[in-house]
């Protein structure tokens, strides 16, 4: 049940009307609701119900620190893959000793930032990133706590930009040279190998990838654990879509069913990094129309946001529902329409040929599910200023990012010593 729907006719975030946030904000902004956040993590902690599950939110998905807090709050955890990341999932209250660090790309300053900060977990992604963490532990007179990612070979059978465990991906080690580097693992005394890791890909909507990828790892686990080697966690990585169109989306209790049937009889504490689950439906982008215009093959609302603002349709080709903040009147006839930003790009672009009701220069307009994956992807491009984040509760909202003004953008340029202060004319070449 989502936050989002209409109350007498006018959209609403829980109990507040979303044109009071837009009059109180402007626009573009994006809109988030807790109460959308908690029942889906309390929904998919529910599911996995008398599992030794650690759930860590893939802080990727969106790092506002209030959204992170929110359900560190509820007991998450964090998955994340950078030293930023990390960085905000402790300012937002997360235990140390609840953070996985995944990435293929991590470099020495953030290994030793975050074995400085005894994080539970390095999901190590190659034999060069576990021979540098070796290193840098052994500097540090520590052990790292290891879980190697393997690469399954599974097709996800999602967006090929989002899959991420077949063989030909740069995600994690192959299932084939798992048992070399797992024994380099076990012979750097600056490891403590401690577990296995898998993530096949975002926005999977069919459960068979997982049944496939899970009975892969849970029997490499077996078989190391049986060679004596002391693992102790299986991180079964994220990854489950949400309706966007109106997909079927898999059953939380079929998933954390394949999850069990995997692990009956495993002697393993199990980690899951949800990340657009929780939080992908539970926001909203406002935008207001700027213009109507009439070409002479198709009709176009330009709107206030962009593909700065919401990157997901010129990148993945996604759909994203748009609706009105009022609600049609009965027997309001609907007609195609392009809803484009005023970004210099072709590809911004958030709809084509979309049915909307009839539509008016300033019209308050709802782009859904933009809780994931929208502003933590957002840029300043054509010198747009990044558009606020805002959080319901109930009846109340609070700017949880605001909006910077173009001084402070322009702020955050410096001039060289060269430029400073002097004239074109100055620093015009000879006969120039």
């Amino acid at each position: 049940m989502t936050a989002f729907a209409y109350r007498d006719g006018v959209l609403c975030a829980e109990s507040l009307p979303l044109e009071e946030i837009a009059a109180a904000v402007g626009t573009p902004a994006y809109v988030y609701s807790s109460s959308d956040v908690e029942t889906a993590y309390r929904d998919f902690a529910e599911a996995l119900g008398g599992l030794p599950a650690t759930i860590c939110y893939a802080v990727k998905a969106n790092g506002n620190q209030a959204l992170i807090a929110t359900l560190g709050r509820l007991g998450a955890g964090a998955d994340v893959v950078s030293e930023g990341e990390l960085r905000r999932a402790l300012a937002a209250g997360i235990p140390a000793e609840k953070i996985v660090f995944a990435g293929v790309g991590k470099t020495a300053q953030e290994l030793a930032f975050a074995l400085d900060r005894n994080i539970l977990q390095f999901n190590v992604e190659s034999l060069p990133e576990l021979e540098l963490l070796n290193r840098i532990a052994l500097e540090k007179g520590r052990q790292a706590p290891v879980a190697l990612r393997i690469n399954p070979n599974v097709d996800a059978g999602t967006h090929a930009h989002i899959s991420t465990g077949r063989s030909d991906h740069k995600f994690g080690i192959d299932i084939d040279q798992a048992p070399a580097i797992f024994a380099r693992a076990r012979d750097l005394a600056g490891i403590s190998l401690q577990g296995i890791a898998v993530h096949i890909g975002s926005q999977l909507l069919d459960l068979a990838p997982y049944r496939a990828a899970f009975a892969r790892l849970v029997a490499l686990y077996r078989e190391f654990q049986a060679a004596g080697y002391p693992l102790r966690r299986l991180d079964l990585g994220g990854g489950l879509g949400i309706a966007y169109k109106g997909e079927q989306t898999p059953d939380l209790r079929a998933y954390a069913g394949v999850v069990r049937e995997a692990t009956a009889g495993l002697d393993a504490d199990l980690i899951f990094e949800p990340g657009r689950l929780l939080v992908g439906n539970a926001g909203v982008l406002l935008t207001r129309v700027i213009y109507l215009k009439e070409g002479s093959s198709r009709r176009y609302a330009i709107v206030d946001a962009a593909m700065n603002d919401l990157i997901r349709p010129m990148l993945y080709e996604a759909w994203h529902e748009i609706l009105p903040a009022r609600e049609a009147a009965p027997g309001a006839a609907a007609a195609p329409v392009d809803i484009v930003g005023p970004i210099c790009e072709t590809t911004d672009t958030f709809a084509r040929g979309r049915p909307l009701p009839p539509l008016a220069a300033g019209d308050l307009l709802t782009i859904c599910s933009a809780g994931a994956y929208s502003a933590v992807m957002s840029s300043s491009y054509n010198a747009r200023l990044p558009a606020p984040e805002v959080l319901v509760r109930g009846d109340r909202f609070a700017v949880v990012r605001p909006r910077l003004d173009h001084e402070a953008l322009i702020a955050q340029d410096r001039m060289p010593d060269w430029l400073d202060g002097e004239s074109p004319r100055q620093m015009a070449r000879p006969g120039g």
